[in-house]
């Protein structure tokens, strides 16, 4: 699914990374950890398209990637609701067609992150899981193949973290999908992902989820 090989990232002289060398295979479930700072955000927009790399080769298999945001507040008085955010995501159509074929795909997004019972509730009015899940909703409106959590469990609760995951190892499970788990959280590391892709000294190291340690974590300051 994706494959890096010597991967380097330069601000002008700054050194973000040099020489990555790592694979992620299809239906994987891994977590991208490090201290702030050491390039994690970078890789991902690497990953994404979103920033060039310096040198070095990257193959990221053509498909769609879902990506799902830390936790923002909405205000209250935030004017939609829950499917109607969801569907800002959608492309303009005047095709009734491509609208029906809309609403489909809406209704089987909304039943699989289990947000159907909740569509007309003001979004500005859901708990913080509940718009989580929205932002979820909408990363998965494309069809992904490959689903990356940017710290999205930061400021949840515990036990909504917890149902967050859930619903994501489900969906990583049911349909194949590839997810990559930015996180600073080690029960959730070791909880969900099989893997974990670990930043040290401005590279990367490989370790299996058992070789993950509470130390890596309270050192990343």
């Amino acid at each position: 699914m994706i494959e890096a090989k010597n991967l380097t990232k330069r601000f002008g002289k700054q050194l973000v990374f040099k020489d990555l060398n790592f694979r992620i295979n299809d239906g994987e479930f891994i977590s991208l950890i490090g201290p702030n700072g050491s390039g994690k955000t970078t890789l991902v927009k690497i990953l994404m398209g979103l920033e060039p790399k310096t040198s070095g080769e990257l193959n990221v298999v053509k498909q769609t990637i879902g990506y799902v945001p830390q936790f923002r507040n909405i205000d209250i008085d935030y004017p939609l609701s829950i499917e109607q955010f969801i569907r800002l995501n959608l492309k303009l159509t005047f095709s009734s067609k491509q609208r029906r074929q809309n609403n489909e795909l809406i209704n089987t997004i909304m039943e699989k992150t289990h947000l159907t019972e909740l569509k007309d509730r003001p979004l500005g009015l859901a708990s913080g899981g509940e718009k989580q899940k929205a932002y979820l909703a909408q990363a998965l409106l494309n069809e992904p193949k490959i689903l990356i959590l940017d710290e999205s469990t930061a400021s949840l609760d515990v036990e909504v973290k917890m149902q967050l995951m859930d619903l994501v190892q489900e969906l990583n499970h049911k349909y194949q999908l590839t997810v990559i788990f930015i996180t600073h959280d080690y029960e959730l590391t070791k909880k969900y992902t099989n893997r974990a892709l670990l930043f040290k000294n401005k590279t990367l190291e490989e370790l299996d989820v058992d070789q993950v340690s509470k130390k890596m974590f309270e050192m990343e300051g």
